[in-house]
């Protein structure tokens, strides 16, 4: 698909974590609720790996904490909703311009695309055109044999300094 990546906006409501990977994974900014409960699940079910040292808190303490719709996301969840859906989830920084890739040691060949700006992550995508309605937004996309999704990378990487430079200007 040829075109520009676009940040698609989600909502700045505690589980915009979830509800952006809703998005590029399904197309769906209200999966929150779903996605916390697929986190809970993952974590309760393998109490030696996710332990209070992983955790930060004890495993049914985490479990009860991660479906309050008022927490926030992370790394840990990043990881468990990457091997939920067998995808790679690139998460770029705009304050630093690194994307932290997750399940990229899994050699999944897909790969979705979130920003996050320190505070609140959205969704990125490819739009045939700018203003092109979100239904015609490409959001998976196809990792080669040396671990890229090609020219995509690059308009990501330029949509990701763009967006560093609006934040320092501030």
């Amino acid at each position: 698909m040829e075109g520009i990546v676009v940040r698609r906006v989600i909502p700045s409501d505690n589980s915009c974590l979830f509800n952006a990977v809703g998005y590029v994974m399904d197309h769906d900014k209200h999966r929150a609720p779903e996605l916390r409960q697929v986190i809970a699940a993952t974590v309760a079910s393998d109490p030696r790996k996710y332990n209070q040292a992983f955790l930060g808190k004890s495993n049914v303490e985490y479990c009860g904490w991660i479906l309050n719709p008022e927490k926030w996301g992370g790394a840990i969840e990043l990881a468990i909703l990457s091997e939920y859906y067998g995808r790679e989830i690139a998460a770029y920084d705009i304050q630093t311009t690194r994307c932290d890739l997750y399940g990229q040691d899994r050699n999944y060949r897909e790969r979705v695309m979130l920003i996050y700006d320190g505070l609140h992550y959205d969704a990125l995508a490819m739009s045939p055109f700018e203003g092109a309605p979100e239904e015609f937004d490409q959001t998976i996309f196809t990792v080669d044999n040396g671990r890229s999704i090609g020219h995509v990378e690059g308009l990501t990487l330029n949509l990701v300094r763009d967006a560093q430079s609006e934040w320092t200007n501030c």
